[in-house]
């Protein structure tokens, strides 16, 4: 669980990085959860683009993930949502 300060902190890295996922009206189906855990293990803090022809909305997608990937949602605004998971083999990212 992450700490307001925590979640403060990763808002402000992922500003400037741009969505490299999609979510069109599959929703969170299990391959693009396991592409997410990818990335995650891969970056520790994603951006995911929710498409407009997506019929769920993107709060609810982003439960979905996590619960799926066990990332911790740092942010949903509009139809974009930020997740994030510490990398077990390679952590980058220092949390305060």
């Amino acid at each position: 669980m992450l700490t307001s300060k925590q979640r403060a902190y990763l808002r402000k890295q992922a500003n400037p990085i741009t969505a490299i996922m999609q979510i069109g009206k599959q929703g969170a189906a299990k391959e693009l959860c396991a592409a997410i855990e990818e990335a995650l293990e891969a970056r520790e803090l994603i951006k995911v683009s929710v498409l407009n022809n997506c019929e769920t909305p993107a709060r609810e997608l982003a439960e979905e993930i996590v619960r799926q990937t066990r990332a911790e949602c740092v942010q949903v605004i509009g139809k974009k949502i930020v997740l994030y998971r510490r990398s077990a083999a390679n952590p980058v990212i220092e949390l305060p």
